[in-house]
């Protein structure tokens, strides 16, 4: 039997293609930005790892932002990268 190939995808933060059962996504569906655990809400879905480090540099490069083709206030972020840490421990 063939092996099943892991489906990869590419992290906004650091750029890197890891599994994608390592990376958390983030939803953005009729401009609300949401942890998605499961990865099967609706909309567009962007990948990050979850540690400091990546939130950091998609937090620099405006990564969300680009993604998402929107503008994400600054306590969206807070929040959205709040909710990121739990994951990143």
């Amino acid at each position: 039997m063939k092996n099943k190939k892991t489906p990869m995808r590419r992290c906004v933060g650091c750029m890197e293609s890891k599994p994608k059962k390592d990376l958390v996504r983030i939803a953005f569906y009729e401009g609300q930005i949401n942890i998605d655990p499961v990865g099967k809400a609706k909309g567009r879905g962007v990948y990050l790892c979850p540690d400091i480090e990546c939130m950091e540099k998609a937090k620099r490069k405006r990564a969300l932002q680009r993604s998402f083709e929107t503008d994400i206030s600054e306590e969206q972020m807070a929040n959205i990268f709040k909710e990121l840490e739990e994951y990143a421990k």
